[in-house]
């Protein structure tokens, strides 16, 4: 018989890792967005590109099968994964701001 495991809510969304994952947002999507745009989004903007640049980094490094990050990795891979977005998104709309 096989017993199908449902991770706990509370394991996943422990109140350390969510601000944790809410401050590498914020420092990721600054990096990027004064990197490739030239200027901030403003903090909730920067959170959200820095976000969704970590879960394009984390498929990124997934892919190419890097391991596990701390912190400070975990930074530079969602800052990575943001700067591509904001590329593609200036790419997409053709502007600069």
């Amino acid at each position: 018989m096989t017993v199908i495991r449902v991770p706990d809510i509370g394991m996943i969304l422990q109140p350390g890792g969510l601000i944790a994952w809410l401050i590498v947002g914020l420092i990721a999507g600054f990096l990027a967005n004064v990197l490739v745009r030239g200027h901030s989004s403003g903090c909730i903007g920067n959170i959200i590109v820095g976000l969704i640049g970590s879960v394009i980094g984390g498929v990124l490094a997934s892919m190419l099968n890097l391991g596990t990050f701390r912190f400070i990795g975990s930074i530079v891979i969602s800052f990575i994964g943001a700067a591509i977005l904001v590329a593609l998104l200036q790419f997409i709309t053709g502007s600069r701001n």
